[in-house]
């Protein structure tokens, strides 16, 4: 399918309710209506709107993610910046304050990493030994 280059709009109406305008092909149509919009038959086409009274953040989000939707399938897509949900502040990356690794926790750990120590003392988490026993 070949994206128009008439530019799907998504704004929020003057009664607060947030609709798209534009030309639509039918993989258009069924993004927005994964991202939760309903299309109402008008007698000049459709409505295409979000439902009522679900709230500011709910629309900006489900508005913000069917323009990024339609936006990676290479549609030209206008979103109003009243629309645009925020996006999340990103924790730092983890630093010194990491844990230390779960060998450390575990008895016997520093033997383990012995080279030269004897796995055989060690059980099998199966309840099996690693070599049969000595006669």
């Amino acid at each position: 399918m070949k994206p128009t280059t008439e530019p799907i709009t998504i704004t929020r109406g003057q009664g607060g309710q947030v609709e798209v305008e534009g030309v639509l092909d039918s993989f258009a149509a069924e993004v927005l209506r994964r991202a939760g919009f309903l299309f109402e038959p008008t007698l000049r086409g459709h409505w295409i709107r979000l439902p009522f009274d679900l709230g500011r953040d709910w629309e900006n989000e489900h508005a913000t993610w069917a323009a990024g939707m339609l936006t990676a399938a290479r549609y030209p897509v206008r979103l109003d910046p009243d629309l645009r949900a925020d996006v999340p502040e990103q924790a730092p990356p983890p630093g010194a304050s990491r844990p230390p690794a779960m060998t450390a926790l575990l008895p016997g750990a520093a033997q383990a990493a012995d080279p030269h120590s004897r796995r055989s003392d060690y059980p099998h988490p199966y309840g099996q030994r690693t070599r049969p026993p000595s006669r």
